[in-house]
């Protein structure tokens, strides 16, 4: 069971940095770090997104405008203004790399008090790094399935490669697209968000769409007594210790 539980562990701690640090943090800033806890978790989410390393500032201007814009044209990742699933990833790597490499500047609203430590997105994101990144995944499965013969290891694990190799863009898209297609509403905004709950174990809490278009600064994605967002308790513990400071705990 080697590879299910490292592909498990790679999957959670990959879509926790996205959903703490990425979304909650860089994206909404529903709470505050000092900046040795900044780059500890910069550090950190490139360490859980290996090869599929997605930069705070570009991944936060993106979805400050899927909010300003959400599921119309102008939405970086709508699902109802793309062919398929694999069109709307490639119009939101497009979109990604022009604001990573700065080549289109975003308005005001978009890129004020993002974080930004582009030295670092520039090391993490350079061919080498993420081929080395590969490279290690590979390794542990070759390793585990074909020198060593782990028990419990079979040929068929080494589908799992491509996820491991996209992990984080394989979260946005469940996101992006379950989180807009498929579920109940429990606020009219305006838009096509949904909750997707019974999905919403794979993504931890990222999936309670409807609520969170509604609310974008409540830290608790989960509005209803049925509904659980597993990354808040996370959060809560960390504001508790210092790490971070809530600037709202509802």
């Amino acid at each position: 069971m080697i590879l299910i539980i490292f592909f498990l562990l790679h999957w959670y701690f990959s879509l926790f940095c996205q959903s703490f640090f990425l979304h909650r943090y860089a994206a909404h800033q529903m709470f505050v770090m000092n900046k040795y806890w900044e780059k500890f978790f910069y550090v950190f989410t490139w360490l859980c997104q290996g090869s599929s390393y997605l930069s705070p500032r570009a991944y936060a201007i993106l979805h400050r405008m899927h909010h300003a814009y959400s599921d119309t044209p102008l939405d970086p990742h709508s699902p109802h203004h793309t062919e398929n699933l694999f069109t709307m990833m490639w119009k939101t790597k497009k979109i990604y790399n022009e604001h990573f490499t700065f080549k289109v500047k975003p308005e005001e609203r978009f890129a004020k008090d993002i974080p930004d430590w582009n030295r670092f997105d520039r090391f993490a994101d350079t061919m080498g790094i993420r081929i080395g990144w590969v490279v290690v995944y590979v390794l542990i499965y070759v390793l585990s399935i074909s020198v060593f013969e782990l028990p419990g290891t079979y040929w068929w694990m080494y589908f799992m490669l491509p996820i491991h190799f996209m992990m984080g863009p394989v979260h946005g898209a469940i996101v992006n697209w379950s989180g807009h297609k498929y579920g109940y509403a429990n606020f009219d905004n305006n838009d096509k968000s949904k909750n997707s709950l019974i999905l919403d174990f794979l993504m931890l809490g990222e999936l309670f769409q409807n609520n969170h278009h509604r609310l974008p600064k409540r830290v608790n994605f989960a509005v209803k007594w049925y509904e659980f967002d597993p990354t808040y308790p996370i959060v809560k513990l960390l504001h508790a210790t210092g790490i971070i400071k809530l600037k709202s705990v509802s």
